[in-house]
């Protein structure tokens, strides 16, 4: 339950932030409102563009109105990598490894879960997660001197990002935000969270 709990808050949290963000660096018009679940998705250009895989060509209207249309060949699974796990939210087509889970919004979905909202703010997309786990370090060190609200990774005792916990916001949080389903389920049409995962 506690658990449960958790992903509900790390949700509802990165509901707003996460159309923040979108809004901020790419400045749809009209802007992804994080009140209403059906301006996202597939039907919103920008939502669309972070949503599809990462070897597809968004810009292309063919594959837009392939995906958007369940076309043969476009239907999204769990088999694709979204653009919105790319550093630059695009991929080398000859190394689809390389800036895979470094992109911008990603890293803050992350700090907004473990560290904290604050922390999300000064992202440049760099993204190797060092700077979570040194500033882990230093609450840590601070906390024994001071009274300090203690944030997630310091709680769990994070010592390393791990692929589980990259994982759980790729998929519980991040994938959640910007599709346009209403409720979280393991199934979404044809993607499968628990296989993604």
């Amino acid at each position: 339950q506690g658990a449960d709990s958790a992903q509900g808050d790390d949700t509802s949290k990165l509901k707003t932030l996460i159309s923040n963000w979108v809004n901020c660096e790419f400045k749809p018009d009209p802007p992804v409102d994080s009140n209403d679940k059906h301006s996202h998705g597939f039907t919103n250009y920008v939502c669309g563009m972070l949503l599809c895989p990462a070897e597809l060509d968004w810009k292309d209207l063919v594959v837009r109105a392939g995906i958007r249309d369940c076309s043969e060949g476009y239907i999204m699974t769990d088999l694709f990598f979204p653009a919105y796990l790319y550093e630059g939210y695009t991929t080398n087509p000859d190394d689809m490894e390389e800036g895979l889970f470094k992109s911008k919004i990603l890293l803050q979905s992350y700090k907004v879960v473990f560290t904290s909202p604050s922390l999300a703010k000064h992202i440049e997309g760099d993204g190797d997660g060092a700077d979570i786990i040194e500033k882990n370090r230093c609450a840590r060190r601070s906390s024994s001197s001071l009274k300090v609200k203690k944030h997630v990774a310091h709680i769990i005792k994070m010592t390393k990002v791990t692929p589980r916990l990259i994982a759980y916001i790729v998929c519980q949080v991040m994938r959640f935000a910007l599709s346009s389903i209403t409720s979280w389920w393991s199934v979404d049409g044809d993607f499968n969270y628990v296989q993604f995962w």
